[in-house]
Protein backbone atom coordinates (compact mmCIF):
# COMPACT_ATOMS: atom_id res chain seq x y z
CA UNK A 1 0.00 0.00 0.00
CA UNK A 2 1.20 3.45 -1.01
CA UNK A 3 1.89 5.97 2.03
CA UNK A 4 -0.87 8.11 1.26
CA UNK A 5 1.37 11.89 2.13
CA UNK A 6 3.55 10.58 -1.11
CA UNK A 7 0.26 10.50 -3.27
CA UNK A 8 -0.37 14.10 -3.06
CA UNK A 9 2.54 15.92 -5.27
CA UNK A 10 3.40 18.61 -7.07
CA UNK A 11 2.20 18.38 -10.91
CA UNK A 12 4.88 20.58 -12.46
CA UNK A 13 7.68 18.78 -10.28
CA UNK A 14 6.88 15.48 -8.50
CA UNK A 15 8.13 16.57 -5.49
CA UNK A 16 5.27 15.54 -2.64
CA UNK A 17 3.72 18.17 -1.29
CA UNK A 18 4.42 17.77 2.34
CA UNK A 19 8.04 18.23 1.36
CA UNK A 20 7.93 21.34 -0.42
CA UNK A 21 5.35 22.87 2.19
CA UNK A 22 7.85 21.59 4.89
CA UNK A 23 11.24 23.02 3.01
CA UNK A 24 9.78 26.46 1.69
CA UNK A 25 7.59 27.56 4.39
CA UNK A 26 6.38 31.09 3.77
CA UNK A 27 8.71 33.49 6.07
CA UNK A 28 6.73 36.70 8.13
CA UNK A 29 8.09 40.25 7.15
CA UNK A 30 10.82 41.64 9.76
CA UNK A 31 10.02 44.61 11.32
CA UNK A 32 11.57 47.35 9.61
CA UNK A 33 14.66 48.44 11.34
CA UNK A 34 16.19 45.27 12.50
CA UNK A 35 19.49 45.20 12.41
CA UNK A 36 21.27 42.78 9.60
CA UNK A 37 24.41 40.43 10.89
CA UNK A 38 27.01 41.86 9.59
CA UNK A 39 30.85 41.07 11.26
CA UNK A 40 34.13 43.43 11.08
CA UNK A 41 35.62 43.32 7.34
CA UNK A 42 39.74 43.28 7.89
CA UNK A 43 39.95 44.78 4.44
CA UNK A 44 39.53 47.97 6.35
CA UNK A 45 42.40 47.87 8.01
CA UNK A 46 43.05 46.81 12.11
CA UNK A 47 40.67 49.93 13.86
CA UNK A 48 40.08 47.98 17.10
CA UNK A 49 37.31 50.54 18.26
CA UNK A 50 35.24 49.56 14.71
CA UNK A 51 36.01 46.34 15.39
CA UNK A 52 33.99 46.19 18.98
CA UNK A 53 31.34 48.34 17.74
CA UNK A 54 30.44 45.92 14.78
CA UNK A 55 29.97 43.13 17.46
CA UNK A 56 26.39 44.73 17.57
CA UNK A 57 25.60 42.93 14.31
CA UNK A 58 27.82 40.06 14.81
CA UNK A 59 25.44 38.51 16.85
CA UNK A 60 25.72 35.32 19.79
CA UNK A 61 27.81 37.03 22.67
CA UNK A 62 29.74 39.63 20.16
CA UNK A 63 26.06 41.21 20.23
CA UNK A 64 25.72 40.87 24.08
CA UNK A 65 29.24 42.60 24.47
CA UNK A 66 27.56 45.12 22.69
CA UNK A 67 24.65 45.85 23.92
CA UNK A 68 26.17 45.67 28.03
CA UNK A 69 28.57 48.48 26.20
CA UNK A 70 25.27 50.45 25.60
CA UNK A 71 23.78 49.52 28.93
CA UNK A 72 27.09 50.67 30.89
CA UNK A 73 26.90 53.49 28.94
CA UNK A 74 23.42 54.46 29.46
CA UNK A 75 23.64 53.94 32.90
CA UNK A 76 26.77 56.87 32.80
CA UNK A 77 24.90 59.27 31.27
CA UNK A 78 21.66 59.59 33.09
CA UNK A 79 20.62 62.10 35.37
CA UNK A 80 17.93 63.02 37.54
CA UNK A 81 17.01 65.75 35.18
CA UNK A 82 16.02 63.59 32.66
CA UNK A 83 13.54 61.99 34.11
CA UNK A 84 9.94 64.47 35.05
CA UNK A 85 9.47 66.08 38.18
CA UNK A 86 7.23 64.31 40.06
CA UNK A 87 4.04 65.23 42.11
CA UNK A 88 6.33 64.28 46.03
CA UNK A 89 9.92 66.35 44.93
CA UNK A 90 9.94 68.67 47.16
CA UNK A 91 13.39 70.70 48.22
CA UNK A 92 16.74 70.41 46.02
CA UNK A 93 14.99 67.81 43.96
CA UNK A 94 12.63 70.84 42.65
CA UNK A 95 16.04 72.75 41.84
CA UNK A 96 17.02 72.06 37.64
CA UNK A 97 21.06 72.13 38.65
CA UNK A 98 20.70 70.03 41.38
CA UNK A 99 19.08 67.31 38.76
CA UNK A 100 21.31 67.82 36.30
CA UNK A 101 24.15 66.76 38.98
CA UNK A 102 22.46 63.56 40.21
CA UNK A 103 23.79 60.82 38.45
CA UNK A 104 22.89 57.14 38.41
CA UNK A 105 24.87 55.08 41.46
CA UNK A 106 27.06 52.47 40.05
CA UNK A 107 27.47 49.19 41.99
CA UNK A 108 30.32 46.86 40.89
CA UNK A 109 30.78 43.48 42.11
CA UNK A 110 33.99 40.66 41.40
CA UNK A 111 35.10 38.02 42.31
CA UNK A 112 38.37 36.96 44.21
CA UNK A 113 40.18 35.15 41.13
CA UNK A 114 39.76 38.93 38.92
CA UNK A 115 41.99 40.15 41.46
CA UNK A 116 44.01 37.61 41.32
CA UNK A 117 44.69 38.12 37.62
CA UNK A 118 45.14 41.21 35.82
CA UNK A 119 41.59 42.57 35.86
CA UNK A 120 42.72 44.00 39.15
CA UNK A 121 44.54 47.18 37.20
CA UNK A 122 41.04 47.35 35.03
CA UNK A 123 39.08 47.78 38.20
CA UNK A 124 41.57 50.20 40.42
CA UNK A 125 41.21 52.61 36.96
CA UNK A 126 37.72 52.59 37.96
CA UNK A 127 37.71 53.21 41.41
CA UNK A 128 41.25 55.75 41.53
CA UNK A 129 38.98 57.55 38.80
CA UNK A 130 35.50 57.68 40.79
CA UNK A 131 33.49 55.85 37.85
CA UNK A 132 31.86 53.54 40.54
CA UNK A 133 30.15 54.36 43.74
CA UNK A 134 29.71 51.36 45.60
CA UNK A 135 32.07 47.92 45.84
CA UNK A 136 31.20 44.95 46.80
CA UNK A 137 33.83 41.84 47.12
CA UNK A 138 34.56 38.87 48.51
CA UNK A 139 37.56 38.06 50.87
CA UNK A 140 40.20 36.90 48.46
CA UNK A 141 39.06 40.27 46.38
CA UNK A 142 40.01 42.46 48.78
CA UNK A 143 43.35 40.60 50.68
CA UNK A 144 44.61 39.73 46.77
CA UNK A 145 45.22 43.47 46.30
CA UNK A 146 46.89 44.02 49.47
CA UNK A 147 49.03 41.38 48.65
CA UNK A 148 49.97 42.37 45.74
CA UNK A 149 51.35 45.31 46.82
CA UNK A 150 54.01 43.36 48.78
CA UNK A 151 55.16 40.66 46.34
CA UNK A 152 54.06 39.78 42.98
CA UNK A 153 51.82 37.26 41.16
CA UNK A 154 53.03 34.84 38.27
CA UNK A 155 52.23 33.39 35.27
CA UNK A 156 51.91 29.75 35.37
CA UNK A 157 49.95 27.18 33.61
CA UNK A 158 46.37 25.25 34.35
CA UNK A 159 48.60 21.95 33.81
CA UNK A 160 50.75 22.53 36.65
CA UNK A 161 50.66 19.26 38.55
CA UNK A 162 48.99 19.89 42.50
CA UNK A 163 51.24 17.53 44.23
CA UNK A 164 55.00 19.53 42.70
CA UNK A 165 53.34 22.90 43.66
CA UNK A 166 52.46 22.22 47.07
CA UNK A 167 55.98 20.14 47.73
CA UNK A 168 57.40 23.70 46.59
CA UNK A 169 55.50 26.22 48.71
CA UNK A 170 53.90 27.30 45.43
CA UNK A 171 49.92 28.01 45.20
CA UNK A 172 47.99 27.85 42.04
CA UNK A 173 45.10 29.88 40.97
CA UNK A 174 44.16 28.73 36.90
CA UNK A 175 47.49 29.63 35.53
CA UNK A 176 48.60 31.73 38.01
CA UNK A 177 51.11 31.21 40.55
CA UNK A 178 50.88 32.63 44.51
CA UNK A 179 54.39 32.02 46.69
CA UNK A 180 53.24 30.95 49.68
CA UNK A 181 55.73 33.50 50.79
CA UNK A 182 53.50 36.10 49.78
CA UNK A 183 50.67 35.07 52.53
CA UNK A 184 53.61 34.84 55.01
CA UNK A 185 54.21 38.35 54.36
CA UNK A 186 50.68 39.57 54.27
CA UNK A 187 50.58 37.98 57.85
CA UNK A 188 53.34 40.58 58.80
CA UNK A 189 51.87 43.48 57.46
CA UNK A 190 48.51 42.89 58.47
CA UNK A 191 49.08 41.47 62.15
CA UNK A 192 49.75 44.79 63.52
CA UNK A 193 47.07 46.31 62.03
CA UNK A 194 44.75 44.40 64.27
CA UNK A 195 46.20 44.80 67.03
CA UNK A 196 45.87 48.34 66.56
CA UNK A 197 41.91 48.14 65.35
CA UNK A 198 41.70 45.91 68.70
CA UNK A 199 42.87 48.55 70.83
CA UNK A 200 41.07 51.08 69.02
CA UNK A 201 38.01 49.15 69.95
CA UNK A 202 38.73 48.74 73.48
CA UNK A 203 40.60 52.63 73.83
CA UNK A 204 37.81 54.23 71.59
CA UNK A 205 34.71 52.05 71.65
CA UNK A 206 34.99 51.93 68.02
CA UNK A 207 32.74 49.39 66.39
CA UNK A 208 34.34 47.73 63.63
CA UNK A 209 32.87 46.85 60.37
CA UNK A 210 34.16 44.64 57.13
CA UNK A 211 33.76 48.19 55.11
CA UNK A 212 35.47 49.86 58.05
CA UNK A 213 38.31 47.52 58.14
CA UNK A 214 38.78 47.69 54.23
CA UNK A 215 39.29 51.24 54.52
CA UNK A 216 41.75 51.07 57.30
CA UNK A 217 43.68 48.58 55.54
CA UNK A 218 43.64 51.05 52.06
CA UNK A 219 44.92 53.78 54.30
CA UNK A 220 47.61 51.91 56.21
CA UNK A 221 48.80 50.14 52.76
CA UNK A 222 49.27 53.44 51.02
CA UNK A 223 50.46 51.94 47.76
CA UNK A 224 48.77 53.56 44.07
CA UNK A 225 48.95 50.60 43.09
CA UNK A 226 45.87 49.23 45.05
CA UNK A 227 42.21 49.42 44.69
CA UNK A 228 41.22 49.69 48.54
CA UNK A 229 43.96 52.78 48.57
CA UNK A 230 42.20 54.87 46.16
CA UNK A 231 38.38 53.49 47.75
CA UNK A 232 40.14 54.88 50.93
CA UNK A 233 41.36 58.12 49.06
CA UNK A 234 37.67 58.84 47.16
CA UNK A 235 35.63 57.21 49.82
CA UNK A 236 34.13 54.51 47.92
CA UNK A 237 33.08 52.46 50.12
CA UNK A 238 33.75 48.74 50.17
CA UNK A 239 31.56 45.95 51.51
CA UNK A 240 32.58 42.14 51.74
CA UNK A 241 29.97 40.34 54.19
CA UNK A 242 31.90 37.37 54.04
CA UNK A 243 35.42 38.65 55.23
CA UNK A 244 36.58 36.00 57.06
CA UNK A 245 36.23 33.53 54.06
CA UNK A 246 40.16 33.80 52.80
CA UNK A 247 43.47 34.86 53.95
CA UNK A 248 42.63 38.07 55.80
CA UNK A 249 40.10 35.23 57.58
CA UNK A 250 42.90 32.90 58.76
CA UNK A 251 44.71 36.33 59.83
CA UNK A 252 41.81 37.14 62.13
CA UNK A 253 41.50 33.49 63.33
CA UNK A 254 45.30 33.62 63.88
CA UNK A 255 44.86 37.15 65.88
CA UNK A 256 41.82 35.84 67.86
CA UNK A 257 44.71 32.88 69.58
CA UNK A 258 47.25 35.74 69.78
CA UNK A 259 45.26 38.75 71.32
CA UNK A 260 41.89 37.98 71.53
CA UNK A 261 38.91 40.36 71.62
CA UNK A 262 38.63 42.26 67.82
CA UNK A 263 34.79 42.22 67.28
CA UNK A 264 33.23 42.40 64.10
CA UNK A 265 29.61 43.92 63.23
CA UNK A 266 27.82 43.00 59.78
CA UNK A 267 24.51 44.83 60.86
CA UNK A 268 26.37 48.23 60.44
CA UNK A 269 27.54 47.23 56.53
CA UNK A 270 24.04 45.39 55.57
CA UNK A 271 21.94 48.83 56.78
CA UNK A 272 25.19 50.53 54.35
CA UNK A 273 25.30 48.47 51.28
CA UNK A 274 21.22 48.83 51.24
CA UNK A 275 21.00 52.13 52.11
CA UNK A 276 23.22 52.73 49.13
CA UNK A 277 20.58 51.65 47.21
CA UNK A 278 17.42 53.10 48.91
CA UNK A 279 18.00 56.22 48.40
CA UNK A 280 19.66 56.33 45.54
CA UNK A 281 17.73 58.30 42.64
CA UNK A 282 18.91 55.44 40.01
CA UNK A 283 21.07 52.71 40.29
CA UNK A 284 23.25 50.18 38.03
CA UNK A 285 24.71 47.51 38.51
CA UNK A 286 28.01 45.72 36.93
CA UNK A 287 28.80 42.07 38.28
CA UNK A 288 31.39 40.09 37.52
CA UNK A 289 31.13 36.41 38.05
CA UNK A 290 28.32 35.27 40.53
CA UNK A 291 27.92 33.75 44.28
CA UNK A 292 28.27 36.45 47.30
CA UNK A 293 28.85 39.42 45.45
CA UNK A 294 26.23 38.87 42.62
CA UNK A 295 23.20 37.82 45.46
CA UNK A 296 24.47 40.98 47.96
CA UNK A 297 24.35 43.34 45.04
CA UNK A 298 21.22 42.37 43.65
CA UNK A 299 19.52 42.17 47.32
CA UNK A 300 20.06 45.53 47.97
CA UNK A 301 18.66 46.23 44.96
CA UNK A 302 15.45 44.42 45.82
CA UNK A 303 14.87 47.05 49.12
CA UNK A 304 14.44 49.57 46.28
CA UNK A 305 12.69 47.47 43.89
CA UNK A 306 14.90 46.83 41.76
CA UNK A 307 17.81 47.84 40.05
CA UNK A 308 17.47 50.07 36.42
CA UNK A 309 20.58 49.21 34.93
CA UNK A 310 22.18 45.28 34.82
CA UNK A 311 25.18 43.90 33.34
CA UNK A 312 26.07 40.09 34.28
CA UNK A 313 29.40 38.72 33.35
CA UNK A 314 30.30 35.09 34.04
CA UNK A 315 29.87 32.31 32.48
CA UNK A 316 27.59 29.82 34.77
CA UNK A 317 24.54 28.41 33.54
CA UNK A 318 21.47 28.33 35.13
CA UNK A 319 19.86 24.73 34.64
CA UNK A 320 21.36 24.16 38.37
CA UNK A 321 18.93 26.81 39.69
CA UNK A 322 22.54 28.52 41.38
CA UNK A 323 22.51 32.33 41.69
CA UNK A 324 25.78 32.63 39.86
CA UNK A 325 23.42 31.03 36.72
CA UNK A 326 21.14 33.19 36.92
CA UNK A 327 19.96 35.64 34.02
CA UNK A 328 18.87 38.99 34.68
CA UNK A 329 15.13 37.63 34.01
CA UNK A 330 14.92 35.71 37.05
CA UNK A 331 16.17 38.96 39.15
CA UNK A 332 13.20 40.44 38.07
CA UNK A 333 10.66 38.10 39.33
CA UNK A 334 12.61 38.59 43.00
CA UNK A 335 11.83 42.62 42.35
CA UNK A 336 16.00 42.84 42.45
CA UNK A 337 15.73 44.53 39.00
CA UNK A 338 12.96 46.60 38.01
CA UNK A 339 10.80 45.42 34.74
CA UNK A 340 11.37 48.17 32.85
CA UNK A 341 15.51 48.13 33.54
CA UNK A 342 18.00 47.46 30.69
CA UNK A 343 19.68 44.29 31.36
CA UNK A 344 21.94 42.02 29.86
CA UNK A 345 24.01 39.02 30.66
CA UNK A 346 27.21 37.97 28.77
CA UNK A 347 28.67 34.39 28.84
CA UNK A 348 31.71 35.30 28.57
CA UNK A 349 35.12 34.63 30.76
CA UNK A 350 35.89 38.40 32.63
CA UNK A 351 39.28 39.09 32.05
CA UNK A 352 38.58 38.36 28.27
CA UNK A 353 36.08 41.01 27.90
CA UNK A 354 36.06 43.19 30.98
CA UNK A 355 38.44 45.39 29.98
CA UNK A 356 36.95 45.46 26.65
CA UNK A 357 33.77 47.27 27.70
CA UNK A 358 35.49 49.68 29.96
CA UNK A 359 37.29 50.64 26.77
CA UNK A 360 34.43 51.28 25.33
CA UNK A 361 32.45 52.49 28.05
CA UNK A 362 34.55 54.71 30.86
CA UNK A 363 38.00 54.85 29.15
CA UNK A 364 36.19 56.05 26.14
CA UNK A 365 36.67 59.64 26.73
CA UNK A 366 32.67 60.24 25.92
Amino acid sequence: MSNPSETSQDNSTGIPAIASAAVFASSSQIPEGTKLIRGYDFDDGVDYNALLKSYATTGFQAASFSRAVEIINNMRAWRLSDEPIADNDQGDDLDIEYRKSVKCKVFLGYTSNLISCGVRETIKYLVKNKMVDVVVATAGGVEEDFIKCLAPTYMGAFTNKGSELRSKGLNRIGNLIVPNDNYCKFEEWVMPILDQLLLEQKRDGIVWTPSKIIHRLGKEINHPDSIYYWAYKNDIPVYCPAITDGSLGDMIYFHSFRNPGLVVDLVQDIRGVNGQAVYAKKTGIIILGGGLVKHHICNANLMRNGADFAVFINTAQEFDGSDAGARPDEAVSWGKIKVDAESVKVYAEASLVFPLIVAQTFASGN
